[in-house]
């Protein structure tokens, strides 16, 4: 679902279920804007990190043929990141809603060091 983006921009919020289902077929590229240190505590299994503290859009993962989707915490940073890459005319705009906590009370597995 379309909606506008609190922080600036089109946002489109995308469940737990949908990105995980997207992970496991292959559609999907989950971008992880938590910081390092959040995301060495505990990170979903094939995301990659690219925290927001230090965003540049210029220089994110290359999703080729999937869909690049923004997690974090709650939902909060990823709307964000959204929004900043399409203010540097980057047309990225779904986030995963609801970020780790929901993925962790869907009961899906995280990875933690």
């Amino acid at each position: 679902m379309s909606q506008p983006n609190p922080f600036g921009g089109v946002i489109e919020h995308l469940s737990v279920e949908e990105v995980k289902a997207g992970l496991e077929d292959g559609s999907i590229l989950l971008v992880d804007v938590r910081e390092p240190n959040e995301t060495a505590a505990e990170r979903i299994p094939g995301a990659v990190e690219f925290p927001l503290s230090t965003f540049d859009a210029a220089v994110l993962p290359d999703p080729g043929e999937k869909t690049l989707v923004f997690s974090c915490r709650s939902g909060q940073r990823s709307q964000k990141a959204a929004a900043a890459a399409q203010a540097a005319g980057v047309d990225l705009h779904r986030h995963m809603a609801g970020g780790i906590l929901a993925w962790k009370d869907a009961g899906f597995p995280t990875d933690k060091d």
